[in-house]
């Protein structure tokens, strides 16, 4: 893999941080267009955005950390430094919080903003999932022999086991679940960005949003490397089911209201 694409000098890119901020670029462009769709100023999607970013990356990487609590106490500081280690639902977590702050600021309505926003963040996640595949961040799938298995021997995480932290001996590939993210994310992509025009009330899309980057990230994580917590489901499997839930009784909710009135 890539984890450097290129120095210039002192400048050195790194892949990570690369994608990540074409994701950022992207999701601008994105916002930029919907706002100017709804009527209000495009110039704020920059600000939303980065307002996100950088809310997102603090929760991805506390979670994280809470996650690892073990390792982290142990070298504090070279886990920090390591370059790998966010958690999406983490990100997602404080980066709403942030963002539902930009959005009060700003005076836009929180559910217009937020169906404004939910291509943009779709679409950003799958670019920034690129990164992490060229990283080798530690988010590839089980050992597998499928043809398009991969393995990941210059990894910023370390080519080895995430839960035991054993090296992989030679020959071993895994699935290349970054890419599996990718293709998810692009699809839940296409389908907001095919629906948003249609009649909805505020917030529809953005619940449906929930609902299928919930289902997505379920569906991947049976060829993660995450440990099972309950019921033979992942961390990761429980809040992917939350999200579902959550976006599905804000739906129904929304439905209901609507037709009372």
């Amino acid at each position: 893999m890539y984890p450097l694409l290129f120095e210039i000098g002192p400048l050195t890119i790194y892949s990570l941080g690369a994608f990540w901020a074409l994701g950022a670029l992207a999701a601008v462009c994105i916002l930029q267009l919907e706002l100017k769709r709804y009527g209000y100023d495009s110039e704020l999607a920059g600000t939303v955005v980065i307002t996100a970013a950088i809310g997102g990356l603090i929760g991805a990487r506390l979670l994280f950390i809470i996650e690892e609590w073990k390792h982290f106490v142990g070298a504090p500081l070279s886990f920090l430094l390591s370059g790998s280690g966010f958690s999406w639902f983490g990100g997602l977590l404080v980066g709403g919080l942030t963002t539902a702050w930009s959005f009060k600021k700003y005076h836009l309505p929180f559910w217009e903003a937020a169906d404004m926003s939910a291509p943009a963040l779709a679409l950003a996640y799958g670019i920034g999932r690129i990164g992490c595949f060229l990283a080798g961040d530690g988010t590839w799938g089980k050992v597998s022999d499928v043809p398009w298995a991969m393995a990941f021997p210059n990894a910023v995480a370390g080519w080895a086991d995430p839960l035991t932290g054993v090296p992989y001996p030679p020959g071993v590939r895994v699935h290349p679940t970054q890419l599996y993210e990718l293709v998810q994310s692009l699809i839940v992509f296409a389908i907001l960005w095919s629906v948003r025009k249609r009649p909805h009330a505020p917030g529809m899309i953005f619940y449906l949003y929930l609902i299928l980057a919930g289902s997505m990230r379920f569906i991947v994580e049976f060829w993660r490397v995450n440990p099972v917590l309950a019921a033979g489901l992942t961390e990761y499997q429980w809040m992917s089911l939350t999200l579902i839930f959550v976006g599905v009784g804000l739906l129904f909710t929304t439905k209901k209201q609507a037709r009372i009135k």
